[in-house]
Parts: structure tokens; C-alpha cells; sequence
């Protein structure tokens, strides 16, 4: 797990030590400098080692050095302080090329004794495939899907655009969760023949239970229809009559099927995986974006590493319940909120730390944090 993390002139963060836990939530109104934190956990994944930053890959497109070093730096390096939970801690900085579209490593050192370093490539967890990203963008609602054996056997991986959402469940959905404590209370049913109650674990199950808490009743149907695409329907549970005809996905709207993306990726984590999402409350009723809370919670509490990107109070306050009502240990959780600060020379995010505890309550209320509704009634008072 990523214990820490401190960064220097990326973008508009000029100097910031984050001190992470299983859960890492980004607050703050848009443009502050939450986007700019993932990004940079997205370039080091991309880049695959610390030699070298690359800017442009498969998870992210920066530009050039200009457009990510902090433009008002007066030191013109880049450097990054990492702590993981299975190497010990190390800096690295980076030299400023114009106009590249890459840093190179400038010095690495050792943060304990301040000599030279080298890193165990075979330690460092940006290697390992256990890193999921999904990107605010989703892809819209489909029928036909795409297929990819390798991210989603060999990588465990949905796409950073949800596009092998279908193919994974289609290709795994028979499987179960790895942590009971995200197992749906509902999932009990019982034995027509022995009539003993038995746990139904499996992933697709698991999928419909949660999705029904964002749209009560749905059902994911998958069908393999070649070696490149997967048919993606829903159908929805009607008392008494069984189940509704098939539907495609453009007839159902964006919110089941964002959801969708989401809850599987929570639902398919396993230990020492990283995850981030963005916005995981996009198009999801407030009382589903609660819910969402309280699963992200649950999946947090086991040996998994989740950083989500929200503009949700509801999805907050899902946490904050998950954390009062036991879901999640008080200290797995961190809240940072960014804020623009601007004065006679420069501009630059400030990051509050905010800390839950047992109750729920939060450490810090920074201003327009969770008073928008507040703000907006008194207007109609």
C-alpha cells in the first residue's frame, strides 16, 4: 500500500505531504487541484518505474513538462516522496526538460539516510497488476461492449472507461467476492431442496444486489455474441410475474449503467489493489450515491486502497454513516480538500487534511464544504 506521498511543483500543487489511508476521499470545488493529485499517481503507473515520468500513455495525457511543472516554481525540479507499506521511503527528483514530454530521474535517494538509492523493480507496486483506474468518462450505455482477455483475466481490470465491464462479468461473474464484509445483506436464499439457507457469493449476484440499491429490482445480463463483443441487458424483477422483457442499455439511462462500472470495480477488488475512481456518484440518485458511500466504505475496510474524486455530500455522508455505524474503522479513512489560493505572486492549491471519527463527525469544515444546501434553503427561507 501507498503509506504516503509527497509532492513538489506538480501542476498547482507547489508542495504537499499526503499521508494516505485505505480510504482517501478528494473534496473541493472544481479546478482546486484534485485532478491533479490522481494525475500524478497515473503518470508514475504509466510510467511503470521512477526513471522516468512519462506524461503521455495509456492512463493519461499531460502535454509537455511546461504544462505540468508548477508554473511558479523557482526551482525548476519535480520531485516526489513515496512510502510504501514494503520498501522504505525514498525521493525522487526529476529534471525540468523543455518543451519533453517526460521528466528524467535527476537524483534518487533514500529519505532515511539521504545516500544513494536504487530502487528493487521487482518491489515497486506500480509493476504489479493491481491497479485500477476508472476515469469520470465512462462509457455511455451500450449494447454491444468490447471484449479484452488480457485486462480482464490476466489484469483483473474493467478498463479505465468501464468498456470491459460487460466481458468481465460475462467471463467471471460466476465467481465469488473475495471479502465477506461487502457480501449484500440479501444474499441469503435458501435450498428447494434441503431447504437450508445458503449465501449466494458470486459476483454477478452480488453486482444485482447492490445495483438494486441505485434502481430497485434490476438485473445484468450479459451475452457472449463473438470473440470481440459481449451484449449488455437489463431486466428488472416484477412481484409476482417474475421478470420484465430484455432491455438495452440506451433504453435504461446513464445511471444504472455508470453505477454499473462502479460497483463492479469495488465489487472485484482484491487485497493490495489500488483503486481510483472519479466522480463515482455521476448520474445516481442521491439516496444510491449514499448507498455507493457505504459499499466504498465496506471494500476499504480489507487490504485494499481506494482514492475517489467527489462533488457528492450524499456519497460523503454514506461514508461518514459507514464509519458510525461500523463499517469501516474511523482511522482507514482521510478527507483532503483543495482549495485555489491566489495572491500578489502566484496561485496554488492548499490542501486541508480532514479526519472522521467514531461518530462521523468531521475534524475540519472548511468554507463550502457540505453548505451548498444549506446555502440554497436560506435563500428560500
Amino acid at each position: 500500500m501507498l503509506e504516503s506521498i509527497e509532492l513538489k511543483n506538480f501542476k498547482c500543487i507547489k508542495k504537499k505531504h499526503f499521508q494516505l489511508r485505505n480510504l482517501n476521499i478528494l473534496l473541493g470545488l472544481n479546478g482546486q487541484g484534485k485532478s491533479s493529485f490522481i494525475q500524478s499517481l497515473l503518470v508514475l503507473k504509466q510510467s511503470g518505474n521512477v526513471e522516468k515520468i512519462l506524461l503521455n500513455g495509456d492512463l493519461v495525457k499531460l502535454g509537455t513538462t511546461k504544462d505540468v511543472l508548477y508554473q511558479y516554481s523557482k526551482n525548476e525540479d519535480l520531485s516526489i516522496t513515496m512510502c510504501f507499506s514494503n520498501i522504505k521511503p525514498f525521493t525522487v527528483i526529476y529534471e525540468y526538460i523543455i518543451d519533453a514530454d517526460y521528466f528524467d530521474n535527476k537524483k534518487l535517494i533514500s529519505t532515511d539516510n539521504d545516500g544513494s538509492y536504487r530502487i528493487n523493480e521487482d518491489d515497486f507496486v506500480w509493476n504489479k497488476k493491481n491497479f485500477q483506474y476508472l476515469n469520470a468518462q465512462r462509457i455511455e450505455p451500450k449494447s454491444m461492449n468490447h471484449t479484452s482477455y488480457s485486462k480482464v483475466v490476466d489484469e483483473n481490470n474493467i478498463g479505465k472507461h468501464g468498456q470491459y465491464t460487460a466481458h468481465y462479468i460475462e467471463l467471471r461473474g460466476t465467481e465469488e467476492v473475495h471479502f465477506e464484509n461487502i457480501i449484500h445483506p440479501k444474499s441469503v436464499i435458501h435450498d428447494e431442496v434441503t431447504n437450508k439457507p445458503i449465501v449466494n457469493k458470486t459476483l454477478i449476484n452480488q453486482i444485482n444486489l447492490w445495483l438494486g440499491e441505485i434502481s430497485p429490482g434490476v438485473s445484468v445480463r450479459t451475452t457472449k455474441v463473438s470473440s470481440d463483443f459481449v451484449m449488455l441487458e437489463y431486466d428488472f424483477k416484477q412481484p409476482n410475474l417474475g421478470h420484465t422483457n430484455k432491455f438495452k442499455p440506451e433504453n435504461v439511462g446513464f445511471g444504472i449503467s455508470y453505477a454499473l462500472h462502479v460497483i463492479t470495480a469495488l465489487l472485484i477488488a482484491k487485497p493490495e489493489q489500488m483503486l481510483i475512481i472519479e466522480n463515482p456518484e455521476s448520474h445516481i440518485h442521491p439516496r444510491g450515491q449514499a448507498e455507493l458511500g457505504r459499499l466504498i466504505g465496506l471494500v476499504a475496510q480489507n487490504d485494499v486502497q481506494i482514492i475517489i474524486e467527489t462533488h457528492s455530500d450524499h456519497l460523503l455522508n454514506g461514508i461518514r454513516v459507514a464509519v458510525k455505524e461500523g463499517d469501516i474503522d474511523k482511522d482507514r479513512v482521510i478527507a483532503f480538500y483543495f482549495e485555489k489560493i491566489v495572491d500578489t505572486t502566484e496561485q496554488y492549491a492548499r490542501i486541508t487534511d480532514i479526519e472522521i471519527d467514531k461518530n462521523g463527525t468531521l475534524s475540519n469544515r472548511p468554507t463550502n464544504l457540505l453548505s451548498e444546501w444549506s446555502n440554497q434553503l436560506s435563500k428560500l427561507m
